[in-house]
C-alpha cells in the first residue's frame, strides 16, 4: 500500500500506477455528482450541447453535501459524505469518454465500472462513510454550484480541494475490485461453513 498526493486535473498516467488498497489525498476541483446530475450530463451529451464544467482530469465525487448560503451569496460547507456509489452504474461508460480520471464514492461499483476504469484509466476512490464532518474538513470552498433547481443534494457542486481524503482505491485500472475480492471471500467463506 502507497499513499498519494494529487491536485486535478488528474493524469491517466498517475490513475494507471495506483493499485487497490493505495491512500490518495486530493487538492483542487472536485464536482459532485449524484443521480440527477448524471442524468442531466446524458442527456446534453445526446443532445450535442456542452457540459457545464471541463471533466478532463476530474474528480467526480458522488455526494449531497449540506451547505449554507451566505449573506453576500457565497456558501458555506457543512458537511458532505459520499453517497452510495452503484446507482450511478449505468453512467460508467460516459464518465470515462468525458475524461474522468477519478470517481468518489461509496460502496464500490460494478462490472461496467471495472471495465470503464481499464479501458480509459479512471479510478474508484473509497471515502469512508460516516465520516461527513471530517470530509469537509478537506474543502477550502464552494466556487460555485450548477443546476441548483434539481435540489442541494442534486446539484453539481464545484469544490477547492486541499488534501482532501484519505481515500482508498477501492477499484484501479488492472481489473482488480476490493468490493470484487471480498464478495468471493465471503462466498468461498459461505461454502466452507454450510456445505452443500
Amino acid at each position: 500500500m502507497k499513499s498519494y498526493t494529487f491536485t486535478t486535473p488528474l493524469s491517466e498516467a498517475d490513475m494507471r500506477k495506483l493499485e487497490t488498497g493505495d491512500v490518495v489525498y486530493l487538492s483542487g476541483h472536485i464536482f459532485t455528482a449524484r443521480d440527477m446530475a448524471h442524468l442531466r450530463m446524458k442527456r446534453l451529451l445526446k443532445e450535442n450541447k456542452p457540459l457545464p464544467k471541463p471533466f478532463e482530469g476530474a474528480a467526480l465525487f458522488h455526494a449531497g453535501p449540506v451547505v449554507l448560503k451566505n449573506k453576500d451569496g457565497t456558501w458555506k460547507l457543512n458537511v458532505i459524505g459520499p453517497t452510495t456509489s452503484i446507482r450511478m452504474e449505468p453512467y460508467a461508460e460516459m464518465v470515462g469518454s468525458i475524461g474522468v480520471r477519478a470517481v468518489i464514492g461509496k460502496g464500490g461499483m460494478g462490472e461496467d465500472t471495472l471495465e470503464a476504469c481499464r479501458k480509459y484509466g479512471y479510478v474508484y476512490l473509497q471515502a469512508a462513510p460516516g465520516c461527513a464532518a471530517k470530509l469537509a474538513q478537506g474543502i477550502e470552498r464552494i466556487n460555485d454550484v450548477t443546476w441548483f433547481e434539481l435540489g442541494m443534494p442534486e446539484a453539481m457542486w464545484d469544490l477547492q480541494a486541499s488534501r482532501f481524503g484519505p481515500l482508498v482505491v477501492g477499484m484501479d485500472t488492472k481489473g482488480n475490485s476490493i468490493y470484487k475480492d471480498l464478495r468471493t471471500s465471503a462466498l468461498n467463506r459461505i461454502d466452507v461453513l454450510y456445505p452443500a
